[in-house]
């Protein structure tokens, strides 16, 4: 099979903008040379800011005050369903303005920037009002009890006032990379997430504001981020310019937007919805303590899966780009590097898991209750992790070509085909060990109905390129 040197050629010859510098990478470069300088900058800038909420529960440990430790905990169902319109609008954006970029729609890919800066403002808004108004009826539908209910309301109203800036700097800093600057969009969260360390043992102990100052330490980083990501599409950096005339909502622009976001989108809710049960699973089988450990855990596991998502993040417009222009065979090149390099991150921190479980939960807590239950919860919780690398590239792979149905049924069959049925039947068998159990079983079933997907997928790659190759060899 010769290489397609005129495939990648010829949707460029048509093109009425002529390629950027980061278009001709995204078309010709190396795809592991690719892979490597897209997502490195991406792993690093989530890697910290993982770290935003990772640190807020380091200093809160400090406070040796197991009901604020769980107060944040519960807070945790209400972050995934912000995270799950932020990610509705911001990768949806990425990957239409990707897939728009490698179709040579350089008019159309601005009109969907700026559609997504005014979804953000309009939906951020939205969500702070409701969060504001009905504050107290979501604690206690997430399982707030008497103890810990003060302590997720001082954090979680402060954390609601900065949900605009959070909404546009977290949507936004997508399409940054989705437009192909991968360093700038690390920049905008490593500058984020430090702001945060820096303040938030500031205003924690130094202050003495509790899990106020958290709150404070995140919104104050938050705005910035927003300010940093703005600046770029108003400066000469970006080959996309943020022009107010075009935020008019456009039908076809936010149609595109939502309906490639809507599989991420499910899925944070989805795991919103789950997180609410499986603390009142915890509450019931595990109290206040039970809840702390999840806490840990879910901390843990977002800090060990953060570096796959830099890497989504960063195989994102290199998906998109060379689907829209057909380049099929370093989609699925992309693809596989991805995959390669997402098995060895998580690998690793399995290995992390299993050899120092003590070790990490000491890290929030030395109450010996929470340390008990927190060593065998973490190696159980996360015993297939090692298989979530292939499991979450192939879903980013389906979203970053526009088949957002198949991502979705991806995302939900673990979140809840598989995930809900197994939390309500293992608790009630098992106690406690059932709660953690549940992950870890929907996890392994979801590896293997996405191995058949992909499976199929790669197949029907393969036919389409090589419906290309007679055509390019004649040229």
């Amino acid at each position: 099979m010769h290489t397609p040197k005129n495939q990648s050629e010829q949707p460029l010859a048509a093109s009425e903008h002529p390629l950027s510098p980061r278009e001709r990478q995204l078309a010709f470069d190396s795809i592991p040379a690719l892979v490597i300088r897209y997502s490195v900058p991406a792993i690093i800038g989530m890697l910290v800011n993982a770290l935003y909420n990772v640190v807020d529960r380091f200093w809160i440990g400090q406070l040796h005050n197991t009901a604020a430790l769980s107060g944040i905990g519960l807070t945790l169902p209400m972050f995934n369903l912000v995270l799950g319109f932020m990610q509705l609008v911001g990768v949806g954006a990425t990957a239409t303005i990707s897939l728009k970029l490698g179709a040579k729609r350089h008019d159309e890919a601005e009109q969907v920037l700026a559609n997504a800066l005014t979804l953000c403002i309009l939906i951020g808004s939205a969500i702070m009002a409701a969060g504001l108004i009905w504050l107290d009826p979501i604690l206690v539908l997430l399982g707030g009890s008497p103890a810990t209910l003060p302590y997720a309301r001082d954090y979680l109203q402060i954390i609601l006032l900065g949900n605009v800036f959070n909404t546009i700097g977290f949507a936004l800093n997508h399409t940054i990379r989705g437009a192909g600057n991968p360093r700038r969009s690390a920049s905008t969260q490593l500058l984020g997430a430090t702001l945060n360390m820096v303040l938030d043992p500031v205003f924690i102990l130094g202050f003495g504001w509790g899990v106020r100052g958290a709150a404070w330490a995140t919104i104050i980083s938050q705005f910035v981020s927003m300010i940093w990501v703005l600046s770029y599409f108003a400066g000469r950096g970006s080959q996309l310019r943020l022009k107010p005339a075009r935020m008019m909502l456009e039908a076809r622009a936010v149609r595109q937007i939502l309906s490639i976001g809507i599989a991420p989108f499910t899925m944070q809710i989805s795991m919103s919805l789950v997180t609410i049960l499986a603390n009142r699973m915890l509450k019931f089988h595990g109290g206040d303590a039970g809840i702390a450990v999840m806490t840990i855990v879910a901390s843990m596991t977002i800090l060990f899966l953060m570096p796959l998502f830099g890497i989504n993040q960063g195989l994102q417009p290199i998906l998109g780009y060379n689907y829209g222009a057909q380049n099929y065979q370093r989609v699925e090149a992309a693809w596989r590097v991805g995959v390669a390099m997402a098995t060895g991150i998580v690998v690793l921190g399995f290995a992390l898991v299993q050899l120092f479980p003590q070790a990490i939960i000491r890290l929030f807590s030395t109450d010996p209750e929470i340390l008990d239950i927190g060593s065998q919860a973490l190696r159980t919780y996360l015993i297939v992790l090692p298989f979530l690398g292939f499991q979450i590239i192939s879903t980013i792979y389906f979203q970053s070509i526009g088949q957002a149905r198949t991502a979705m049924f991806a995302s939900l069959m673990r979140q809840v085909i598989f995930l809900v049925p197994l939390y309500l039947v293992l608790p009630h068998y098992l106690g406690l060990p059932g709660v953690w159990l549940a992950s870890p079983i929907a996890d392994g079933l979801s590896v293997v109905v996405t191995a058949v997907l992909i499976a199929r997928e790669m197949r029907r790659l393969h036919q389409l390129g090589s419906q290309q190759i007679p055509e390019s060899v004649s040229m």
